[in-house]
């Protein structure tokens, strides 16, 4: 949940400077608009606006290509590189901002050919653009930005999904972070939570966080994954050594090593290391019998030391984490959420259910895309504007269908339009984004996971079917606004007079 949080903060941070520009580019579209379709776009506005998106598109490109080595970088040069990305980013939606005048000029001309709704829907469009051009660039602003956000967010869980390093087994409950005074309360609210089940639990040095003990086990010629739960040795009794190779008939002697891995290799010891008496004590070197037992789970490899070989040695050692194995019982997230407000403040608990993708994101997306669609439906503002289409279809003898077909036309064009000017910009904002977002700023965050994982799917079920929502709503609200289109033909005639 905390780091789903950090993501979601993180993605919320760069989108601040986007939206600014967006919004600043429903603006410039507003005020580039010609006031009527036998207008023409100005070309200053034109080329101004390629500019500004091509040098938008250059400065992410550059952050891109700087962010995309594996190396580590400082805190003022991912800053910086962010910024570049984030100003790159909001400069080409800005130079958006004069594009849905100038399709909606195209759109005009070639429709001439098109059924007589179709043609009435475009130039209504061009006829009115200070007013469409607006309601079409919030349309592509959002579209864009719901976009960007889907690629980022995507990309971002995949990562984060092929990083993942479970700290159990699937289904294991693991209770820990308490005091060993507390360990008596502890085991008692998990035996009231899970009755009859059994619990075991791993155990630690005591004051091994201050130097005081140290114990070591390696094992020659046993490569241990580097995604295991555990460091080099884990300590305990013969459940937990059950737990960590998933078979309840795997043997125990409590005088020799266990190493539990997934290759098939041949060990007869394991050396160990060890001290008792502070950090002034020598360190004592021995050898102890060892046999190699596999695992079901690779993230539980590991070297298993009876806690009688530590014992033996004068080691003291500490409950550190107590574990319910999953092959006995399978918990739960309500058996956690319960057993946690049992524990209070004295322990965690914690249940392995794999990684856990991020969905908030899905929330923020949604809005965009609603925003879009009534961007869309925002072209048909204007009673004074819708009447005379109206009054066109009524003399040439059209229908109630003809009508629904004009509203269906106008809210479904002006949509494809905003549509395929935010996926143009989105597409490109996203992928190259992702890059200084997932740059490594410390020596803990592991490389990336190439390649990035882009939604393309998602994306073209938002370019196909954005409009064909838009174009449905269109066609059942358009009788509703015929009427108060004539009502407004009526009150004018009645005033000429």
């Amino acid at each position: 949940m905390i780091a789903e949080l950090e993501a979601l903060a993180r993605i919320a941070e760069g989108m601040v400077v986007p939206v600014a520009f967006a919004a600043a580019a429903v603006t410039l579209a507003t005020s580039s608009a010609p006031p009527n379709r036998h207008t023409c776009l100005g070309r200053p506005y034109v080329s101004w606006g390629w500019a500004l998106s091509l040098v938008g598109l250059c400065l992410m490109a550059l952050s891109a290509w700087s962010a995309y080595e594996d190396s580590h970088y400082g805190a003022l040069e991912a800053i910086g590189l962010m910024l570049m990305a984030l100003t790159g980013a909001g400069l080409l939606l800005l130079g958006l901002g004069p594009f849905a005048s100038r399709l909606l000029e195209i759109l005009a001309g070639y429709a001439e050919r098109l059924p007589l709704p179709v043609r009435l829907a475009a130039r209504d469009l061009a006829g009115r653009r200070e007013i469409t051009a607006s309601a079409i660039t919030v349309t592509a602003m959002a579209t864009a930005l719901g976009i960007a956000l889907t690629v980022v967010a995507v990309g971002m869980t995949g990562q984060s999904s092929a990083q993942y390093v479970p700290r159990a087994r699937p289904g294991a409950l693991l209770v820990g972070y308490f005091e060993a005074g507390h360990l008596g309360d502890v085991r008692a609210a998990v035996q009231r939570e899970l009755p009859g089940v059994p619990v075991t639990q791993t155990e630690t040095l005591s004051g091994s966080l201050f130097g005081d003990q140290t114990f070591n086990a390696s094992a020659d010629d046993v490569d241990l994954s580097d995604e295991s739960a555990y460091w080099s040795q884990v300590i305990g009794d013969e459940t937990l050594l059950r737990y960590l190779t998933g078979d309840q008939a795997t043997p125990y002697d409590p005088d020799k090593a266990v190493v539990v891995t997934t290759d098939d290799v041949r060990v007869d010891s394991v050396e160990i290391d060890y001290r008792v008496n502070g950090r002034d004590s020598a360190v004592k070197v021995e050898t102890i019998p060892a046999v190699v037992a596999g695992t079901v789970d690779p993230h539980m490899e590991t070297i298993f030391i009876p806690a009688k070989i530590a014992r033996d040695r004068g080691l003291r050692l500490v409950p550190n984490e107590l574990i319910v194995d999953p092959s006995l019982h399978r918990a739960s997230e309500d058996e956690r959420a319960r057993l946690r407000s049992r524990l209070g403040d004295i322990a965690d608990a914690y249940v392995e259910r794999g990684y856990q993708p991020m969905i908030g994101w899905r929330v923020v997306a949604a809005a965009l895309l609603l925003l879009a669609l009534g961007g869309a439906s925002a072209t048909g503002i204007g009673a004074a504007a819708r009447a005379r289409p109206g009054q066109v279809l009524r003399r040439a003898g059209a229908g109630s269908a003809a009508l629904r077909w004009f509203g269906a036309s106008r809210a479904g064009m002006g949509a494809l339009c905003g549509v395929v000017l935010g996926a143009l910009a989105g597409c490109p904002v996203g992928m190259l984004l992702i890059w200084p977002l997932t740059m490594s700023t410390t020596w803990e965050d592991p490389p990336r996971v190439l390649p990035f994982e882009t939604p393309w799917a998602a994306v073209a079920a938002v370019v196909v079917g954005l409009p064909v929502l838009a174009a449905a709503l269109g066609g059942l609200l358009v009788r509703e606004r015929a009427v108060v289109a004539r009502d407004y033909s009526r009150r004018s005639s009645a005033a000429g007079r």
